[in-house]
């Protein structure tokens, strides 16, 4: 799979997440306060909630459901009760347009299956 298309630049305001969907599997595009787009999978690696509608920091998101934090780079947790990292994926944006290629991970995270 190549880069997709999933949101404007405009659909995603400064520090704030949402959810878009590429190739089936559920997807968290986030914008930090500088204005970068990071993209990462919407599955807490903790009990499996949404990360879309968690906070976001500087260059992490923190889970609305228990408050584990992930760096939004690596993926890696920041702080408890996750463990486990989430995936990361490959994201840019083009004239606008954010683009993802999820057979592009950035980590060796497990892509979550319920």
């Amino acid at each position: 799979m190549a880069f997709q298309r999933v949101a404007t630049v405009g659909d995603l305001v400064e520090g704030t997440a949402m959810k878009v969907d590429v190739g089936g599997e559920p997807i968290c595009l986030v914008r930090r306060p500088d204005g970068e787009i990071r993209a990462l999978h919407d599955t807490c690696s903790h009990q499996q909630w949404s990360l879309h509608d968690g906070w976001v920091g500087d260059n992490d998101i923190e889970c609305s459901l228990h408050g584990s934090s992930f760096d939004l780079d690596t993926g890696q947790p920041t702080s408890l009760p996750a463990v486990k990292p989430v995936p990361v994926y490959d994201c840019k944006v083009a004239e606008g347009e954010i683009l993802i290629d999820i057979d592009r991970q950035l980590n060796d995270a497990p892509v979550p299956r319920h």
